[in-house]
């Protein structure tokens, strides 16, 4: 059976289903249907935005744990109706709706949850502490979290696991009153992980280990979502990565221009991986 081998570093992409990495990334004539089993034998890790837009199911969560190799993780990012349209205020539902919509049939392929806050999101310590205390830390707790989801989950919500494993939360912040040492010493207190976001410059990059492991996400490094990464800069990320001498998840969201599947595979060299 295929597995990927144990590593600390889990290298992939935001999201697999573009179409314009049709015949460029994936093979031509691979169905829509195999392009995440496709990309699952080529990196280790895959993030799930499609959870941010929308609330998906337990079936295809179910569906995607399958098509996937022993070892895979899948990060899941969190909704924007809970970082965006909430602003992290009142969530108690939404996080419950969240946990109860499918994300515990993944298992021990659950890796950690991404909380990414809009840049017109400024910095409030409060308000992020009594969000980071709402957070399960564990998929126990998280199953436990899930039973209080409203009427809307009724019929289609899954509210146990498979297995009781630590559940890990990171968080991208893009305002720049969030660069202060407090704010880092908030998170360390919280266990939370703060992403490192390369944005082309457009918001701020953190680079603070917060918790027991790091997370990254690049979204381009000239112009934001369309650049790539040459040799020079995916040998100064993996340079960057392994000085932190810890565990990290590293995402590529430069997708525009097909890029991050390929930028994602040079990394994932660069770092020592193998495929499954």
């Amino acid at each position: 059976m295929e597995r990927w081998p144990e590593s600390s570093y889990r290298v992939g992409i935001s999201g697999w289903r573009y179409a314009p990495w049709r015949k460029v990334y994936y093979p031509e004539g691979l169905p829509q249907r195999a392009e995440l089993e496709y990309a699952s034998r080529r990196l280790n890790s895959i993030e799930l935005n499609g959870s941010f837009y929308s609330l998906q199911r337990p079936s295809s969560y179910q569906r995607w744990y399958d098509e996937t190799p022993d070892g895979f993780v899948f990060s899941v990012k969190g909704p924007r109706f809970v970082t965006h349209l909430k602003k992290l205020a009142d969530v108690d539902a939404p996080l419950a709706n969240f946990f109860a919509s499918g994300v515990l049939a993944l298992g021990n392929k659950l890796g950690p949850v991404l909380w990414q806050l809009p840049p017109n999101f400024g910095y409030n310590a409060d308000r992020r502490a009594a969000f980071f205390e709402l957070l399960p830390r564990t998929t126990a707790e998280a199953a436990e979290v899930a039973k209080g989801h409203d009427a809307r989950m009724e019929g289609r919500a899954l509210l146990e696991c498979s297995v009781d494993i630590p559940l890990r939360h990171a968080i991208e912040v893009r305002h720049s009153s969030f660069e202060k040492p407090e704010f880092v010493e908030l998170l360390r207190t919280h266990d939370i992980a703060l992403v490192c976001a390369d944005t082309a410059g457009k918001w701020p990059m953190f680079g603070d280990v917060t918790s027991d492991f790091a997370y990254v996400r690049l979204h381009g490094a000239e112009e934001l979502y369309v650049s790539g990464y040459d040799d020079d800069a995916l040998d100064r990320w993996a340079a960057k990565i392994q000085a932190w001498d810890t565990n990290a998840f590293i995402y590529f969201d430069n997708d525009v221009k097909v890029r991050a599947p390929f930028d994602a595979e040079g990394l994932a060299q660069r770092l020592g991986i193998t495929s499954a």
